[in-house]
């Protein structure tokens, strides 16, 4: 049967936008509110028009939108040859070093930025005594940039206050394309709530995107850009496979449900070489409400045990050592996970941290007054990032700070998909 054509029989046909620029940045999260910003500083001066279209509104877009508790990676008296060394032995050696080494030289230079733009970083003081973000712009003590010492959870992660950790760089995004604009002449660069759905390609070269199309989430209006480059940062993909948890606990697979999958169907669909997409992740989280553990490890230094009262990373490591050799030393993330998904197989749950002992051991050597207001850091750290999960301790009267909390392990797949997505994709064309 020949298939039905739309003649807006049913609803009025929408006004058709069209929209040029040069380039066409494709998202609003953090790559494309870094991509504006470094942009304005190329582009501008070369009278190039900067455009960036985001689905959602640019102040809370992205994986970054709810806030965070720390930053990953912050080399300072670290190399970067240090940390190829350091990514290598957490990943188990499938990694590709060229991409770590180029990351590692300039992801100071990035959180430098955060700092200016106004992100409160904790600092340690010349007696060793640790001060949270806020406290620490009110010390007036040293940026980084200028000397200042990170509070460190581990040997790359540094402690911040974030709550408006997207805000604070969207706002620098904004200002760039503010500027981009003013200087270029152009009435509008920035548009929010239009949903990008397919990237065009140039009828004399169909490997060369020439623009994009999306509607508007609150207009009846359908927007066409063209462009001479594009960059497509739509985020990540969440829940393509049914995760381990069910229900409330199903979103949570640390990029937000709303990771639709764009980035991953709009280049499939357009030729793209999928490379480095697959990437399965199975992190340890809270029991119930998923929240992130790696605070509690790092920071508070808190010890989990099976329910035989065993330290599973010391059980299980001979015969871990077995399958994984020299890899088992450094245990990083990968392999304590797995050590722990070991002794829940053998029926050795359930799995608990001791953030209770852990803080009791803290309280040996602070005061009150400190440990109080650790206890509020504690957390602040989901409300940051996972507010279920103190939505949960706080609906059943627990305190992690008096009692030891279940731990599980959230099976999902984090990031991407590239040969089934081929595939899909070859079943559709």
């Amino acid at each position: 049967m020949e298939p039905k054509v739309n003649n807006w029989e049913f609803c009025e046909k929408p006004e058709i936008v069209v929209h040029e620029t040069d380039l066409l940045l494709i998202g609003g999260g953090m790559s494309c509110c870094g991509a504006a910003y470094e942009a304005d500083r190329w582009a501008t001066p070369e009278g190039l028009r900067v455009t960036m279209v985001d689905k959602a509104a640019t102040d809370r877009r992205g994986a970054v939108a709810m806030g965070l508790s720390a930053i990953n990676t912050y080399l300072g008296e670290n190399s970067p040859e240090d940390y190829v060394r350091y990514v290598r032995n957490d990943l188990m050696g499938i990694t590709r070093e060229d991409l770590t080494f180029d990351l590692g030289r300039v992801v100071d230079d990035s959180v430098h930025l955060f700092e200016d733009w106004g992100l409160p970083i904790w600092k340690k003081d010349e007696e060793g005594k640790r001060l949270d973000g806020a406290q620490a712009q009110r010390e007036e003590m040293p940026s980084l940039r200028d000397g200042g010492n990170p509070v460190r959870s581990g040997r790359w992660q540094i402690m911040i206050n974030g709550e408006s950790y997207k805000v604070i760089v969207a706002e620098a995004a904004k200002l760039a394309l503010e500027n981009n604009r003013k200087a270029t002449g152009v009435d509008q660069n920035h548009f929010e709530r239009i949903f990008i759905v397919k990237l065009l390609m140039d009828q004399n070269d169909p490997k060369k995107v020439a623009g994009a199309v999306g509607f508007s989430v609150r207009e009846h209006k359908i927007y066409i850009f063209k462009c001479k480059t594009a960059l497509l940062g739509t985020g990540g993909c969440v829940n393509v496979f049914k995760t381990r948890a069910t229900a409330e606990g199903q979103g949570r697979a640390w990029f937000p449900v709303w990771n639709s999958g764009s980035n991953y169907a709009m280049a499939a669909e357009s030729g793209a070489e999928m490379t480095m997409m697959e990437n399965r992740f199975v992190p340890a989280r809270f029991k119930d409400g998923y929240g992130p553990v790696g605070a509690w490890f790092l920071l508070f230094k808190a010890k989990a045990t099976n329910a035989l009262g065993e330290d599973y990373c010391a059980t299980n490591l001979e015969e871990s050592r077995k399958l994984y050799g020299k890899y088992v030393d450094s245990l990083g993330t990968c392999m304590r996970n797995h050590m722990m998904m070991i002794d829940m197989k053998a029926g050795k749950g359930p799995i608990k941290i001791h953030t209770d002992v852990a803080l009791q051991e803290l309280a040996e050597t602070m005061s009150k007054k400190e440990i109080k207001h650790l206890e509020a850091e504690a957390w602040e750290d989901f409300l940051d990032m996972t507010i279920a999960q103190a939505g949960v301790w706080a609906a059943n009267n627990m305190e992690p700070e008096k009692v030891s909390v279940r731990i599980d392990a959230l099976r999902t797949l984090f990031a991407g998909f590239s040969r089934r997505m081929r595939r899909i994709v070859d079943q559709w064309s």
